[in-house]
Order: structure tokens, then C-alpha cells, then sequence
């Protein structure tokens, strides 16, 4: 693993969802990327001394876009309580990914993995489809 991860997740993720039509707006897709790469920066940062390898899960099902991102640390994160006094600026990825999360109407979740380590989970809502020109419009 190595920072240039952050990157290259991104620019497939972007590229596979382009070439399955994802049904994206530009905000969606915006929001979707920046989580994957505060994920991705987590496993790079923290768990690359037990983890050679991250994984990068992405499937669209069910009117949702959902991510994943695996590594083989076993230390699960939480996400720190917001607090505008401190003037820390690191150690927010996660409280940023939640927040994006829930302002898109979405959930995240953290498991363990059968060989010990752990995958972040998200899932977007998807817009709706536009009624498609042979069916009349819904009353």
C-alpha cells in the first residue's frame, strides 16, 4: 500500500461506474469518491504495517451504490465526536465519511473478516430512474 492508492482507487472507481451508466449526479458520485478516498487513506495510514493489501468493493444493486474497503488490520475505528474547539486536524476521515453518509440517506457499517482483519462498508441511495418513454407517467 502505498499514498498512490488513494488515487488510483479513485480514478477506477470513477471509471467503472462510468462504463456501468451509474445513474450518478456529479454531487452523488463527488460524495462517493471523497469517502472512498478517506477510507482508503485509513488503510494506507493504519493498517499497512499488518496489511500489505487493501481491497476495494463497489456494486450497484437495488437502487443503491454500495462501497467497501478491506484491509487486514483488525482494529476497528470509530469515529470521533465532532468538537470545534480542538484544533486537530487529523483523525476526521471517519467522522467526514459518516457525515457524507447521512446527508446522502445512507449507512455505514465496520466488520470483521474472516482472516481477522476488517471491511468499512457504505451504501448511497441511488435517484430514481426516469420513467422510461413507453410507460406513461406514474399518477
Amino acid at each position: 500500500m502505498h499514498e498512490s492508492s488513494v488515487h488510483r482507487a479513485r480514478h477506477a472507481v470513477r471509471d467503472l461506474l462510468g462504463r456501468r451508466g451509474a445513474p450518478l449526479a456529479d454531487e452523488l458520485m463527488d460524495g462517493l469518491l471523497l469517502i472512498l478516498s478517506e477510507l482508503v487513506t485509513n488503510a494506507v495510514r493504519h493498517a499497512a504495517l499488518l496489511s500489505a493489501e487493501i481491497g476495494v468493493e463497489v456494486r450497484l444493486d437495488a437502487g443503491r451504490v454500495r462501497l467497501g474497503v478491506e484491509d487486514g488490520h483488525p482494529y476497528r475505528p470509530a469515529a470521533p465526536a465532532a468538537a470545534p474547539e480542538r484544533e486537530h486536524t487529523g483523525g476526521r476521515g471517519l467522522f467526514l465519511v459518516k457525515a457524507v453518509v447521512a446527508e446522502a440517506g445512507g449507512f455505514c457499517e465496520t466488520e470483521r473478516t474472516a482472516s481477522g482483519g476488517k471491511v468499512v462498508r457504505v451504501a448511497l441511495p441511488l435517484p430514481p430512474l426516469p420513467p422510461s418513454p413507453r410507460e406513461p407517467p406514474a399518477p
